[in-house]
This record gives C-alpha cells, structure tokens and sequence, in this order.
C-alpha cells in the first residue's frame, strides 16, 4: 500500500496481471470515481512479490482469502497492519490510509512533482493531492532565503 499509494480497497482488488512488471508500474482498476490509473512498483517489493507467487500461488487476486480465488478482505488487511506495527515497536495506531498519506509525502520531500503526485494517487484536483501533503521541515530546511541568494 505504501509503495504504490494504495487505498485498502484498491490493494484488496489488485489482480494478478495488474502487476507489470516490464514498465515498474501497478494498474489500478476502478478506483475511487471508477477510473483506473497506474501507480509505481517497488523493484524491492517485486522481488517479495515473486516469492509471495511462488508460495501462495494465488489464481486470480493478488492477495487471496483462505477459499480458492477468494479476495482478502479489509479486515484482515488492517489485522496485519496492526500486528506489523506492533512487531516494529511502533506504539501509535497504525492505519492502511497512513501508509497512503506518507507516500504521498516521502515523494514530495524527494521533489516530486505535485501533479506527478496527483495522478499517482488519482486525484481529481490537486487540492485533494495538497491536503497529503503537508509541508515538512525536511523541505523547509533547504529553501534559501531571496535575500541571501542575492548577496552571494
């Protein structure tokens, strides 16, 4: 979810051939406004995908329930979250929109492109795209003020 921006939704109806893997991108179906868009693959995450194939060898969704080609839900989606989080020692709740919202973020803080960002997400208006992206010390720290650039 955090690598591609995911909602839990959209991560619960990922399919198998939704992964292509020769561009490095994730095909997102019927998302929020039943548009699809893509988003990016991880090349670190598409290694453990594979491993999670050959494991589980699910045959229609990507992430399958415990009955044959039947869809994860998003309660068990949250189960794993929460578990996670706590195996990591991280005492704060946890929430699958979380890792949505930080994506997002880490992307602006690498000087991503706002509208890069929003089409990655599928956002309509990039007010929407703006409320995930709050404004981080990290990126406040490497402006330079006007006036010391024309000193200098």
């Amino acid at each position: 979810m955090y690598s591609s921006g995911l909602r839990i939704s959209e991560l619960i109806n990922l399919m198998i051939e939704d992964i292509i893997t020769e561009r490095g991108q994730v095909r997102i179906r019927n998302a929020k406004g039943n548009k699809d868009r893509y988003s990016l693959l991880s090349q670190a995450l598409l290694q453990d995908l594979r491993q999670y194939y050959k494991k589980y060898r699910p045959q229609k969704w990507l992430f399958e329930g415990p009955k044959p080609q039947s869809q994860y839900s998003s309660s068990s989606v949250n189960r794993f979250l929460k578990a996670a989080s706590l195996k990591a020692g991280i005492k704060r709740r946890v929430t699958p929109h979380m890792l949505r919202h930080s994506f997002a973020t880490h992307l602006l803080e690498q000087g991503t492109d706002l509208r890069h960002i929003q089409t990655l997400l599928g956002h309509s208006s990039s007010k929407t795209t703006e409320i995930y992206t709050h404004v981080s010390n990290k990126q406040l720290n490497k402006i330079t003020n006007p006036l010391d650039e024309l000193l200098t």
